[in-house]
This record gives structure tokens, sequence and C-alpha cells, in this order.
């Protein structure tokens, strides 16, 4: 997600509340927003997760949070690889519908993207694309990445979202670890509501990842 400048998040106001039964699919910032996922279950313990990238981690202060992780059967390159070339990620995330890099080179601490994902009409709001604009926060190569920023749509917002990735090599593969938390009035109207898509679209994240990753690789961990 963003950070500092032009992609910092407004100052929180307070503004109308959508009803987030209709607008929860919409703000799953995964990119897997038509994706079909289990329930998702908010994590207690994700307050007091260690997980870390460069000393930071997602927003401790946050009502709205989810974690989790897999085992994906692939070398550790080709899933970093997937990852952090995020110029690719509309080739294995259908619901990622344009993707920007807003300055050039590897991506690195600072590098800006940007990029889209509908958002379907509800009864109550109208069909409307989210704009996301991401700003890496910390990254080691091949261990872990953070970014943040607002998303944005017509009648639906995120102030914030803060989403760590982590990745180790394990015994049979590469073990995945993913957190996001949300903050902003709209999705804080309803916690439960909010946190289950959140986790919706962190498990399809999961599952793209980690189809690509074992289909790129033949199944090979190493």
């Amino acid at each position: 997600m963003s950070s500092n400048g032009p992609s910092t998040a407004p100052g929180r106001q307070t503004r109308p509340r959508l009803p987030l039964r209709a607008a929860a699919v919409a703000l799953a910032l995964a990119g897997a927003l038509a994706a079909t996922a289990p329930t998702a279950q908010a994590t207690d313990h994700g307050r007091n997760s260690s997980s870390r990238c460069g000393g930071r981690g997602v927003d401790s202060g946050a009502l709205i949070r989810y974690e989790s992780d897999t085992l994906i059967k692939a070398p550790l390159r080709t899933i970093w690889k997937l990852q952090t070339d995020v110029e690719g990620w509309p080739a294995w995330q259908p619901p990622v519908t344009s993707m920007e890099r807003l300055d050039h080179g590897p991506l690195r601490k600072g590098s800006r993207f940007r990029w889209t994902t509908p958002a379907p009409a509800t009864p109550t709001t109208p069909e409307t694309t989210l704009e996301i604009t991401s700003t890496v926060q910390r990254m080691r190569n091949q261990e872990c990445i953070l970014w943040k920023g607002p998303a944005i749509g017509e009648g639906l917002r995120i102030d914030e979202g803060v989403h760590l990735w982590t990745f180790r090599e394990v015994k049979g593969g590469v073990r995945v670890h993913t957190e996001e938390t949300w903050t902003g009035d709209q999705v804080e109207a309803d916690v439960p509501t909010a946190t289950e898509a959140l986790g919706q679209g962190l498990e399809a994240w999961l599952r793209d990842l980690k189809a690509t990753a074992e289909a790129r690789s033949g199944g090979r961990p190493h």
C-alpha cells in the first residue's frame, strides 16, 4: 500500500458509513474480489504477531486484521519473482485489472505502484473501481516485503492498508506468511464483516500464488 508524499493516506475524517455487508467484497485489497474462498477467521494472535520486515510490521492498533500462511512447493526464487514483479500481477491474478509502476528499476524500499480492481454493483453501492496506491516500506531480498497505502473508489474507501509478506525455506518448499491490517471509518463501522472480506482476499491471493509458482516449477521445491 502507500506511504509519504503524494501517496500518503489523508487524515481520517468522519464520512458516511456505507453498509459493510454490501461493500465488504469490494474492499478485498488482496486482488481477489471475485474469487471463492472459505469463510475467513479473524486471528486474535495477530495483535501480538512477531512477524516483521526490517523491524516493521502491520498496524498494531488496527481493529481489522488477518493473517495466514501456506506451503508452496516451488523454489524461493520463483515465488519471490512472482510476488515482487508487480507489473506481472495481472497475468496470474485476474482481478488485478491494471498495474502501473510509479518509478523505475527493481522493486525496492520507496518504490510505488498503482493498481486497480473492480468492485461490483450492490443494492446500495454503484459498480466502481478501487484504485490502490502502494509504497514499499521495507524489503529484504527473498525474505520479506511490507507495503502500505489507501484504496479509493466512488463511494468506497479504506484510509490505509498495511500488508506484510514473509518467505522462509522449509522442508518440502517455502512457507509463505501474509498479514494485513485496515483502518478507516467505513470499514471500522463493521469490523467482523470487513475482517471476513480481508481474509477472503488474502486466502485467494495465497492460493493464486501457490498455484502459479507450483505450475511454473512443476511442483519441485528446489
